[in-house]
């Protein structure tokens, strides 16, 4: 047998051994010297792009630092025939520790058993699911859930459904009037017609622009045990970050400047800092770009022998980003972001999606492009930013980013 280094994987080429049949394999096990060809006893092909390593990273002895960058190529975004269906179950109002406030919504769907996470800035974006009144539910069981507009507060008894808001207003009530029952004060405005008489959909002022959207995907070690091998939990902390500004002061139309200016005051008074212009973060459970905890420690492994973030999960057998983004189209539909059928009179509210990855914006717009990205808003790692004063630093993140330009074709550059 050849004398292969101790850390060499797999440890030998397998010549005739079967494949195991159980989840559970090493990577000693996974037979990587097959040329490509799978017959028909063997286990579909996983790996995506669609590419077999036609040797171990160790064939002759040869150590092997990239697989071949001309062979990964890219697909086009595979979007699903459907949009998943989703329901907004519960939200509750979360105060932060940067003295803003944000609403955190809990999804579930008919894709998986995961909870999904929708957290909301600012007062301007509700769920639909939320708010549409469920049978034998009481005004408390809607408080409960967290299906009211306002504020909460000891004695409350009602919780102002938006359907009866409709209702009595015999239109669909103006984004100021739906904005400040969302926000922070108690005091509720009285409802007004909307210019064009539309269904009731979105909420969110014009005058703010396309709100900001982060599509973030779970990162237990990067936001939870301070790992230093990405940047997801600084990202996570970025978005929050910009989607908490102050809102711009909106420009005022004759006759208008003292009510703005007493509904400004009020907001500032109630929580003690501007409203923020908002946003969303669709937090998305798919760890490990959608292979698992476990699985992406072992990945992290295969990293210490040497492997980048893309090969380590191509050698465990697993596609080089498993994940999808249907349910984050469709928790913007919910949250009035987009459109469900958009036509080019009516293509929806466009949203400013904070991504460096190019293949997230094809794959968030679906495809029918019921949600509209009007503008990609690239993610610049802390460190890059100040010269390295600031930010996560170290050897593994500089590698992970570079295996992000060089194979994911991330762009850290506005789009």
């Amino acid at each position: 047998m050849p004398d292969f280094p101790a850390h060499a994987s797999p440890a030998f080429p397998p010549i005739s051994s079967p494949r195991p049949k159980h989840g559970d394999r090493t990577v000693s096990e996974l037979n990587l010297d097959r040329n490509g060809k799978h017959d028909d006893h063997s286990h579909p092909p996983l790996i995506s792009p669609a590419f077999t390593p036609p040797h171990t990273p160790f064939h002759d002895d040869k150590r092997q630092h990239t697989l071949p960058v001309e062979e990964l190529e890219r697909r086009p975004s595979n979007h699903l025939p459907e949009l998943p269906i989703v329901h907004c179950e519960v939200r509750a109002r979360i105060p932060t520790t940067t003295g803003q406030e944000m609403f955190l919504h809990l999804y579930h769907n008919n894709v998986d058993a995961k909870e999904h996470l929708a957290i909301v800035f600012g007062p301007h974006i509700r769920s639909k699911s939320l708010d549409a009144p469920r049978p034998g539910e009481t005004e408390r069981d809607r408080m409960i859930r967290g299906a009211y507009v306002g504020t909460l507060y000891p004695g409350r008894t009602s919780s102002r459904r938006v359907q009866e808001i409709q209702k009595e207003a015999g239109a669909r009530p103006s984004a100021g009037y739906l904005s400040g029952l969302n926000g922070p004060t108690q005091h509720q405005p009285a409802p007004s017609e909307s210019d064009d008489g539309s269904e009731f959909d979105s909420i969110y002022p014009p005058s703010l622009g396309p709100p900001l959207v982060r599509i973030h995907s779970e990162c237990y070690t990067g936001e939870t045990v301070w790992s230093a091998r990405c940047d997801c939990g600084e990202q996570l902390d970025e978005a929050a970050r910009l989607m908490s500004l102050p809102a711009p002061t909106p420009v005022s139309t004759p006759g208008s400047e003292a009510s703005d200016e007493h509904q400004l005051q009020h907001q500032i008074q109630a929580n003690g800092k501007l409203p923020s212009c908002g946003g969303v973060i669709i937090y998305l459970r798919q760890e490990g770009r959608g292979i698992g905890l476990g699985e992406k420690l072992k990945a992290y492994n295969l990293q210490d022998l040497g492997h980048d973030t893309m090969e380590a999960n191509l050698l465990l057998r697993h596609p080089g980003d498993a994940r999808s983004y249907g349910l984050a189209t469709a928790m913007l539909l919910d949250l009035g972001l987009g459109n469900p059928n958009p036509t080019p009179e009516n293509p929806g509210l466009g949203i400013r999606l904070l991504t460096n990855n190019p293949e997230k914006v094809r794959a968030v717009e679906g495809r029918n492009r019921e949600v509209r990205v009007v503008e990609r808003v690239a993610m610049i790692p802390l460190a890059w930013q100040t010269g390295g004063k600031e930010g996560v630093q170290g050897k593994e993140l500089d590698k992970y980013l570079g295996t992000k330009i060089e194979k994911f074709k991330h762009m850290f550059a506005p789009g």
